[in-house]
């Protein structure tokens, strides 16, 4: 199980994260100084968890701001087809009596 999971981080405040981060780094090279010192660590796993809670600390704190969102480039396109048929509807008729009065020219 994670020490600390990627929805708690994004919910702490930068100020939070980079103290949780400290925190974190300090007991990372505690347990490091213990292996190397011969010392028997009590959970050798706790070495991967702690760099893996670090790296998603420094992930997070990485990523861009979120945009806010605006009128996606579909919505505005569906919009405009949208307003093009409904200019095409209302100049048919108009088409429809041209071609009749061109055909009716055409005979005489």
């Amino acid at each position: 199980m994670p020490i600390i999971r990627i929805k708690e981080i994004r919910d702490m405040s930068s100020n939070d994260r980079t103290k949780r981060l400290g925190e974190l780094q300090t007991e990372l090279v505690r347990l490091r100084t213990m292996i190397r010192a011969g010392g028997a660590v009590e959970n050798p796993a706790r070495v991967r968890e702690l760099r893996k809670a670090i790296a998603r600390i420094l992930t997070v704190e990485a990523e861009p701001a979120p945009l806010p969102k605006k009128e996606g480039k579909k919505e505005a396109k569906k919009e405009e087809k949208k307003e093009e048929k409904k200019a095409e509807a209302k100049e048919a008729p108009k088409k429809r009596a041209k071609k009749k009065e061109k055909a009716g020219e055409k005979k005489a």
